[in-house]
């Protein structure tokens, strides 16, 4: 009876999202443990089943730091951002484009999903700008770090109209066709805005916006995107939370209607976000 109830619970919330598009970012230990990628992708595919639209993009910032120890390279962060030269953009396409896109598709097709693996460079989905980020009275040289200048999601709707699932890598090239590295949760953030999808959803390793990042138990379960807003100027985020947050407020200032950051370690986080009515982590809305 338990399962029954769990089914008529979540029916309402079907019936309102089927048909809808909803922009999935897959981070944390998601990316780096394969049990709980198969069961992401899994929860992915049954949004997929019941008509709602999924988009999948991907980060992979632990596994390229990984593969670049293996090759000898220093990895190097400023203010949280990889400085990254020639020779560490080629290992982000070698990590994000040629290996963790390939894993989360061929996840995907072994599943029973249609999924196609783009990078932001794939019909220049994604316009990318140079990044500059100032300190002090000085702009810091970060490489090949990007930001996006425009979304043309064209190509996504063509896939999504079709009935595959697309999974977006944030590498993303200029109109002059320099290679950028971009980061993955503003990526997400850019694309739901330009597919005015219905929701973002934002998969991290902490439970979500705490009121007090020292304290689990203090997790906000609803909350505007006013008082997020309120939050990142006082400095009550820290670390990747940041950008995250950066990404929510410009997805739902974009035409998102809501967004949501869960921990994607937890079983059934997506689902349990969705479809019941306690959720499991923080929803934030205009």
């Amino acid at each position: 009876m338990e399962k029954v109830a769990a089914i008529v619970e979540a029916l309402p919330y079907i019936k309102e999202f089927h048909g809808s598009c909803m922009v999935i970012k897959i981070g944390g230990h998601a990316m780096i443990n394969e049990e709980i990628l198969e069961k992401t992708i899994r929860d992915v595919l049954l949004l997929y089943f019941v008509g709602i639209k999924p988009v999948v993009v991907h980060g992979g910032g632990p596994e390229i730091s990984e593969k670049m120890e293996r090759l000898g390279i220093k990895p190097k962060f400023i203010n949280g951002l990889r400085v990254t030269d020639e020779e560490t953009m080629e290992v982000v396409e070698m990590v994000l484009d040629g290996k963790i896109n390939s894993k989360i598709v061929t996840t995907f097709i072994r599943n029973g999903g249609k999924a196609v693996g783009l990078s932001g460079k794939d019909g220049l989905l994604v316009v990318a700008r140079k990044k500059k980020i100032k300190r002090e009275d000085e702009f810091i040289d970060l490489g090949y770090v990007g930001e996006t200048e425009y979304i043309n999601p064209e190509i996504l709707r063509i896939l999504i109209d079709n009935d595959f699932i697309p999974v977006v890598s944030p590498v993303a090239a200029d109109l002059e066709g320099k290679i950028y590295n971009l980061n993955a949760d503003v990526v997400a953030g850019n694309i739901a805005a330009a597919l005015k999808a219905k929701k973002l959803i934002m998969m991290t390793d902490v439970a979500g916006i705490l009121a007090d990042i020292n304290n689990e138990s203090s997790l906000i379960s609803r909350m505007s995107v006013k008082e997020l807003e309120n939050m990142v100027s006082e400095g009550r985020l820290s670390g990747g939370m940041i950008p995250k947050a950066e990404a929510v407020i410009a997805a739902i200032k974009g035409g998102v209607e809501k967004a949501h950051i869960i921990n994607g370690s937890k079983e059934h986080a997506i689902l349990m976000e969705l479809f019941t009515r306690e959720g499991t982590g923080t929803m934030v809305e205009l």
